[in-house]
């Protein structure tokens, strides 16, 4: 065990150690899988743009225009993700960054006009299930936790004018800013304009759709801060 928890460590997750009750058949089912996900994450890095460590791809995933994704050190893709980077600046994914199955990341949903761009800090965690818009802008700061089902959106649809379609109505993007040590609890959306400031927590299934001071505690549709992590 502690051979492992020294490979692990050295891979970027510090204080990190395998839990003791796991069985030597248990630990090899697991190790096999990741030997497998490392061979998959080899053969995807020959068409990324940059990748400066272990790259770990799960089954069934779909990344789509790879030269637009750079990857940090210890990077994990889950089963069935899929991410399309088609974007101006492409997607970057910092050290230590987890996505889990399911999750779809996509940039460009038509191409008349691109998104912007996705970047994600180190130590970031993506759970299953997660859907993250990226029209706008969207930046996510280091050591953020997202929970299962947590949507961001980086796009609005006006419908001011009732004369005209949905459809040509005009959009706006602003972007989405996630600060650093925020936690995102399960199913919660954070809409487009928004920034979640430093050390937040956004309470599970919670509707977004302005910007929270740093330290704030979210709940609520629409959410709106019940208190603050740091007591004046």
């Amino acid at each position: 065990m502690k051979k492992i928890d020294a490979v692990i460590r050295k891979m970027g997750k510090k204080n990190y150690s395998v839990d003791k009750n796991l069985s030597k058949k248990e630990l090899f089912i697991i190790l096999s899988e990741k030997a497998v996900c490392y061979l998959r994450g080899f053969y995807y890095r020959i068409f990324l743009k940059a990748c400066k460590g272990y790259l770990f791809v799960g089954r069934r995933c779909k990344l789509k225009h790879c030269h637009r994704i750079s990857v940090g050190k210890t990077v994990t893709i889950g089963d069935n993700v899929e991410i399309n980077a088609l974007s101006l600046s492409g997607i970057r994914l910092g050290n230590n960054v987890s996505i889990h199955r399911n999750t779809i990341i996509e940039c460009t949903g038509v191409i008349r006009q691109l998104g912007e761009g996705l970047v994600i800090g180190d130590n970031v965690g993506i759970a299953q299930n997660c859907f993250i818009q990226v029209r706008g802008t969207v930046t996510i700061g280091n050591d953020v936790m997202f929970g299962p089902g947590v949507s961001i959106f980086s796009e609005d649809h006006g419908f001011a004018d009732p004369d005209i379609l949905m459809l040509d109505q005009p959009e706006s993007r602003k972007g989405v800013t996630i600060g650093n040590n925020v936690w995102i609890g399960t199913r919660a959306t954070i809409l487009d304009g928004v920034t979640v400031g430093d050390g937040s927590i956004i309470a599970a299934g919670s509707i977004v759709k302005s910007s929270v001071p740093p330290y704030s505690i979210v709940a609520g549709v629409p959410g709106k801060v019940i208190r603050s992590r740091k007591q004046p």
